[in-house]
């Protein structure tokens, strides 16, 4: 039997406040066990929480960034589990009247296809704390510590529609949304902090059933190679358990990254098993059009008309407009470098093809690329005016790169500049014919590969810096004989 596969993701997305939701408490990363966990963090008696502001815009941010309906009322609500990192007892979340509704984003496959994803809904909570299992700051001896420096953290839990048919798609999504938080500032997105995290529920049904099947939901993947891992495993797994006639358990899972296995953790949890209710510590909170505006006033062009329109304006197809909208930061540089050079095409190139295999080999982002956009403009302008070729200009980026000046200096300093008086490629050419009799005899009895070798005798004598249009209509005309 063939089965499909109906991926939906739920992800965790920390908000960029520098306190917590319902505290004042900080949320640096790095700080020392409990040292910024405070009396409302820890759930002590007698205290109250208090929204933080900045979440609240932050998640408004998002929900007109997807073109979601923004709630005018929503409601916090307590969901009721016993944990050791959750000293309350309850987590304060939101359940049935969420901050951000239905949205959309597109996501862009490996075929250059566009698929639409749909959002179920956003809605604000408060981070868990975090056992550290025989942590070396605790002593080890097998003992389990708590550090609720995360507790009440704030997080944006986004989830999707089970719209994602692969593991290759639901990568892209998760990739489009880390795109996103990052493009309009809400959330660094650092995955190695724990500030974008991802649960994975995951299900199979016989191809062109419209029921549902029984879904495992993967939880806490930290990285999109993760992800793409553990859904390829549950996939096997569920395959094999269906096709030799059983069922599949509905339960949540854990992706081992050192055994690269998923393992059961608990049976899956029904809404009912948490016992929501309103917060009654929590006003609902109400927003109106004047608020929404103003929150949503500075939000940048975003990503998908960003992308469009680079087609649409610059001649760019689907792959490299996506690429460069890879990042804010990235297509700003793109730009800045076509508003020098005109050629788009030219500039798509060398950003997506050198500058980026140089920022990746040096795991580097584009904001501290050693090559700026003004310097990179500078090196295609010289490539457009015959002042170097292509080729020399991968030397010139190479010594840019290196912190050697920019392109002027650098073609200046090595003396780079290419040869463009035809008179004196002329008389290299005839010098290398006279040299080679037994070549061009071959060439002219119509052994016609020849040529690449002339060519490349050419460009030897001349280090490389003759024109290669010129040397090319030099060479077609004088081996004509």
């Amino acid at each position: 039997m063939q089965w499909e596969t109906v991926i939906g993701l739920e992800i965790h997305t920390q908000l960029a406040t520098e306190s917590k939701i319902f505290s004042g408490a900080a949320t640096a990363f790095g700080a020392a066990p409990n040292t910024q966990a405070c009396a409302v963090d820890l759930g002590l008696p007698g205290v109250l929480p208090v929204l933080n502001l900045g979440a609240v815009q932050r998640a408004v941010q998002f929900g007109r960034a997807i073109g979601a309906e923004i709630a005018p009322r929503s409601v916090f609500a307590r969901k009721n589990y016993f944990y050791p990192d959750l000293p309350k007892g309850y987590q304060i979340s939101q359940y049935e009247l969420p901050i951000v509704g239905r949205g959309s984003i597109e996501i862009v496959l490996d075929d250059g296809s566009v698929k639409p994803v749909g959002i179920t809904r956003a809605h604000l909570e408060e981070d868990a704390g975090k056992s550290l299992h025989e942590d070396g700051r605790l002593g080890g001896g097998g003992m389990t510590g708590i550090d609720l420096n995360r507790a009440g953290t704030p997080l944006l839990e986004i989830v999707s529609e089970p719209d994602l048919r692969s593991p290759a798609e639901a990568v892209a999504y998760a990739r489009k949304i880390h795109q996103l938080v990052r493009w309009i500032g809400i959330s660094d997105g650092n995955m190695q902090e724990g500030s974008f995290r991802v649960d994975a529920n995951i299900s199979l049904r016989p191809m062109g059933e419209h029921k549902l099947g029984t879904r495992a939901e993967i939880k806490n993947i930290n990285s999109f190679r993760f992800l793409q891992k553990a859904l390829e495993l549950e996939i096997a797994r569920q395959t094999e358990i269906l096709e030799d006639g059983g069922k599949i358990i509905q339960e949540t899972r854990l992706y081992d990254a050192d055994k690269d296995e998923t393992r059961s953790m608990r049976s899956k949890e029904e809404a009912n098993d948490y016992r929501y209710f309103p917060d009654p510590d929590l006003l609902p909170v109400e927003l109106d059009n004047a608020f929404i505006d103003a929150a949503t006033a500075d939000l940048p062009e975003l990503p998908d008309p960003m992308r469009h329109r680079f087609m649409g304006q610059y001649g760019l197809n689907e792959y490299d407009a996506a690429l460069l909208t890879a990042s804010l930061g990235l297509a700003g540089y793109f730009e800045h470098v076509t508003a020098r050079c005109g050629d788009a095409k030219l500039v798509a190139n060398w950003i997506t093809g050198t500058l980026a295999a140089a920022l990746n080999k040096a795991d580097l982002d584009i904001a501290d690329s050693p090559v700026s956009a003004e310097q990179l403009a500078g090196l295609i302008a010289r490539i457009q005016d015959d002042t170097i070729s292509g080729k020399i200009a991968k030397q010139v980026f190479d010594a840019m790169w290196a912190g050697d000046g920019d392109a002027d200096q650098v073609i200046e300093a090595k003396g780079l500049k290419q040869i463009t008086d035809s008179g004196a490629i002329e008389a290299t050419i005839d010098a290398i014919i006279a040299a080679n009799p037994g070549q061009v005899e071959q060439y002219r009895a119509g052994k016609d590969k020849l040529f690449g070798f002339f060519v490349g005798q050419v460009m030897k004598q001349t280090g490389g810096k003759a024109n290669p249009q010129q040397v090319n209509a030099l060479l077609k005309e004088k081996l004509r004989g």
